[in-house]
């Protein structure tokens, strides 16, 4: 799995129902033929009532996906007016919604609703509706929405075009400022800011088949965008989700703030049998770093929108593994139950290890994935892959529970995310630097061409905050804690580096032959963790 930017942006149980809170089959189709899935769904069962108003309750989404779950997928839809199928990436960017014609605002509330326009990279279309009062009522498309700048659209546009995703504006930075919150465009990704960030990596409604060679991308059909009252903190959108293996309705309420929180409820109604889903999907972007900066002469020393993997696991251990730009694909898991949080992090937060004033890369938000309930055994999954330039998001990372999810029975799951820029999650110390070299002393002789020496490196790893600055000026260090799953740590050393407040590790590392090995490695005093575990795989060959 390997997208452009452009492309970017629990307990199972079955859903009971009665009577009385059931809405007729009659009304369940309406409901989907209003959002132009007639196609999906036997013709005698359509109410042909498209684009008019429909009751609304945050339980008929549910509905409806279950009831879209119970036909045969079809993912087809007609394809764009000639204009806009031809259009290039200059001409589809010249095509911005207008400010002015702004949704959301009429009830007082501070958020704003704006729409993406189909064409270029987003030809397929997603219904958006409003709802105020119980009644949802579909937004028609409109070319008086949108400024089309220099570009040129000969001929009427259908009413029916529909839309490619949405955008929230609120006052996040400023009160009296409208900046951009949360996006939803291109199949189920979403990416939202918190204060002070710049966009970077992105979010997904469900991962499947990502380590496979044809990986399935579900995407958001519908959005339905509650009206928030007068002085709301909060928005609440609900979608629903389809594709070939699953059907689901998701919502999501978004609250501003330093590190916005989206949390996230769905209900997933699998078609086939879902054993390669994964569950709160991240996805982001590593090219160079400081462990390997020889993929590119380029002058900025790093380019990344997130520079590790974060993992606090069910049995309370918080995990850290650097990011990397392998040779060759690299998919790493981390077996455990019930885990506490997860997430591709930013860590790194200062301007002079990236040296670009127009990405600003040490303002990216990172992403903690929280669990709500238990979510069983499992794994988080990371995947790397490798890629020559800064334009291709290479890593992703999700939750892959241990037992398939079987067809014909409801998921249920719910999670919060919440856009960090550097804070402390965990009150230890953590790793703040991992840097690779040859083990030598400074200064020594290369020993350029020996293969032995390509199987022996020296891993030195900063690690700082916490309780670690109190004791710099002890006579006795922390104990190092490290391991090799393959080969043998010949040497480890400790110094104090008050540079961080914290201590420099350095691990000595042999591999008899080729082959991986993974190096883990923290500080202690006594029986006490004063770190975070350090985690990172080598390869020698």
């Amino acid at each position: 799995m390997i997208c452009a930017k452009g492309t970017r942006f629990a307990k199972d149980q079955a859903d009971e129902m009665t009577p009385m809170d059931a809405p007729s089959r009659r009304v369940v189709m309406s409901g989907l033929a209003a959002l132009g899935l007639a196609a999906s769904l036997p013709a005698a069962a359509v109410a042909q009532d498209e684009g008019k108003s429909l009751p609304f309750e945050p339980g008929m989404v549910e509905r409806w996906a279950e009831a879209l779950a119970a036909q045969p997928f079809d993912g087809s839809f007609p394809p764009l007016p000639a204009p806009l199928a031809g259009l290039d990436y200059d001409a589809y960017r010249d095509i911005r919604f207008r400010k002015e014609r702004a949704f959301l605002g009429e009830a007082g509330g501070p958020f704003r609703l704006q729409l993406f326009h189909r064409g270029f990279l987003y030809p397929r279309p997603v219904a958006v509706s409003l709802v105020r009062d119980g009644i949802s009522t579909p937004i028609a498309y409109d070319p008086a929405l949108f400024d089309f700048g220099r570009t040129r659209i000969e001929g009427a546009l259908p009413r029916d075009l529909n839309f490619a995703g949405i955008r929230i504006h609120a006052p996040l930075n400023r009160p009296d400022r409208l900046d951009e919150l949360i996006v939803f465009v291109g199949a189920s990704y979403f990416r939202f800011l918190g204060q002070d960030q710049l966009y970077g990596l992105s979010a997904r409604g469900l991962a499947i088949g990502t380590e496979g060679d044809k990986e399935e991308f579900p995407f958001f059909r519908a959005f339905f965008i509650e009206v928030p009252p007068t002085g709301a903190r909060a928005l609440t959108i609900h979608a629903l989700l389809d594709s070939p293996s699953v059907a689901g309705a998701y919502r999501f309420t978004v609250e501003p703030g330093r590190n916005t929180t989206t949390r996230v409820s769905a209900v997933l109604y699998p078609r086939q049998d879902l054993g390669s889903i994964g569950l709160a999907p991240l996805t982001s972007m590593y090219f160079i770093g400081e462990t390997d900066r020889g993929h590119s002469d380029d002058y900025r020393p790093e380019l990344h929108d997130s520079d590790g993997l974060q993992i606090a696991t069910g049995s309370g251990e918080w995990l850290w593994r650097p990011l990397d730009n392998p040779q060759n694909r690299r998919i790493s898991t981390f077996l455990d139950r019930d885990p506490k949080g997860f997430g591709l992090m930013q860590r790194d937060r200062h301007f002079a290890n990236y040296q670009d004033l127009e990405a600003g890369y040490e303002r990216r938000p990172g992403y903690f994935v929280e669990p709500e309930g238990a979510w069983g055994e499992g794994s988080v999954v990371l995947m790397e892959l490798p890629t020559d330039n800064e334009t291709a998001d290479n890593i992703v990372a999700f939750w892959r529970p241990k037992q398939p999810y079987p067809a014909g029975r409801p998921v249920r799951l719910a999670y919060t995310i919440r856009a960090h820029t550097g804070e402390d999650l965990h009150p230890n110390g953590k790793v703040l630097n991992t840097f690779i070299a040859e083990p030598a002393a400074s200064g020594a002789a290369r020993k350029a061409g020996d293969p032995a020496a390509l199987r022996s490196r020296r891993f030195l790893i900063d690690f700082g905050g916490g309780d670690l600055g109190k004791g710099l000026d002890e006579a006795s260090p922390p104990e190092i804690v490290a391991s090799a799953s393959q080969g043998r740590i010949t040497a480890t050393s400790i110094v104090p580096n008050p540079h961080i407040g914290g201590y420099r590790v350095a691990l000595d590392v042999r591999l008899d032959g080729p082959g991986t090995t993974e190096l883990r490695a923290y500080l202690r005093k006594g029986d006490q963790a004063l770190t975070e575990t350090w985690s990172f795989p080598w390869s020698a060959a």
